[in-house]
């Protein structure tokens, strides 16, 4: 049977990008758990899932729906740790990073623990392993920011994506007057995620635009 880690942040990953992954998982048929840094119930960005910005930038209906379901599961409720002592990945066939631009996820994005236990796990999925390890938008700076000794990132040799530069500007740029720096995680001013990805890079040919059709 196939097991599934979803390692989160205690706040602020996008919905979507949780919830739709989390069913197809287990439409599936996987065995999916969540880990957190203390083992506290993760929340998703309350600003995708209420108000104005929900119904102007957020969730719709379908995944609302969705994250309720997935918020009302044991495993939902009662996540692993991953700061416990015992906590390890080798038992996991699939690690998975949703993404999610609120500060709080930063929390994971810079956790040396994270970074120690992806330096561990990551080379296990070369194959023909059956291991592997997927991310989404944000979700990639956790990989690109898990570095060795020598600074160099576990995906520095794959191929790999994130979230475009320009949508990541559009967004800024447009809800900048009223929301702030609120679409930039690191602040005003920061690299946006594609310019971050890209450097963690061995070479610049191995990004390929998301917004690009694969030939």
């Amino acid at each position: 049977m196939v097991q599934v880690l979803i390692m989160m942040a205690d706040y602020g990953h996008d919905p979507t990008e949780t919830a739709v992954p989390y069913h197809a998982f287990k439409d599936a048929g996987f065995i999916v758990h969540f880990a957190t840094e203390t083992g506290n119930t993760p929340a998703c960005d309350k600003r995708m899932l209420e108000g104005i910005t929900q119904k102007l930038l957020g969730a719709n209906k379908s995944t609302l729906d969705l994250y309720k379901k997935m918020t009302q599961t044991h495993e939902w409720v009662l996540p692993r740790a991953w700061t416990a002592p015992a906590f390890t990945l080798a038992r996991f066939d699939l690690v998975f990073f949703p993404g999610g631009h609120d500060k709080g996820v930063r929390q994971i994005i810079d956790s040396p623990v994270v970074h120690k236990l992806l330096l561990d796990f990551f080379p296990t999925t070369r194959k023909p392993s059956r291991k592997a390890v997927a991310a989404v938008c944000h979700g990639v700076m956790v990989l690109s920011e898990s570095r060795d000794e020598a600074g160099r990132s576990v995906i520095a040799d794959c191929v790999t994506t994130a979230l475009p530069a320009r949508f990541e500007q559009v967004a800024f740029w447009g809800t900048r007057a009223v929301l702030g720096d609120y679409y930039k995680t690191y602040g005003a001013g920061s690299d946006n995620v594609e310019t971050l990805v890209r450097k963690a890079l061995a070479s610049p040919a191995q990004y390929k635009n998301s917004l690009s059709p694969t030939p």
